[in-house]
């Protein structure tokens, strides 16, 4: 079980990075262009919040109870993962990936709650943008790249 949530978790972290590029550009189109705010803008931000919360639940899971979760692994009594070089791989699973996740998924929650606020249309496609940029910026540099050591993923799951 604990492999399948890891590549479902892989597997929605494209379907994020797909679906928060394609917002960004139609809210930076949107805000340029002064175009008016639709339904579809609507729908595509909130699709976007939803997979970033459905991935951020999944990976919350895996941190604290996955198969190198808080609560399944017991380190010395005297680590620190926070600046002992060997335990670089807890450190970033257990501290940094969750909090840049948790802060870009807040991002994009706050973009999203845009399109419900009574403001106009170029504001809110530039705040949108804005929110989500920033979001994305956070979760490339969060997301366990192969070319990181230590705790490099492969960029689809099982290979």
């Amino acid at each position: 079980m604990d492999t399948g949530l890891v590549y479902l978790h892989n597997i929605l972290r494209w379907i994020i990075l797909i679906l928060l590029l394609i917002s960004i550009f139609k809210s930076l189109s949107g805000w340029l262009n002064k175009k008016t705010f639709t339904a579809s803008d609507a729908k595509l931000w909130l699709f976007t919040m939803l997979a970033g919360h459905i991935t951020l639940l999944l990976g919350l899971y895996q941190v604290l109870l996955g198969r190198f979760g808080i609560f399944k692994i017991s380190l010395p009594a005297d680590a620190n993962i926070m600046t002992d070089p060997k335990y670089k791989f807890y450190r970033f699973f257990w501290v940094e990936h969750p909090v840049t996740m948790i802060i870009a998924i807040a991002l994009i929650t706050i973009g999203r709650r845009n399109a419900k606020k009574p403001i106009a249309d170029n504001l809110k496609f530039k705040r949108a943008f804005w929110f989500f940029f920033i979001a994305l910026l956070f979760i490339l540099a969060a997301i366990p790249w192969p070319f990181r050591e230590v705790v490099g993923r492969p960029l689809l799951p099982g290979m």
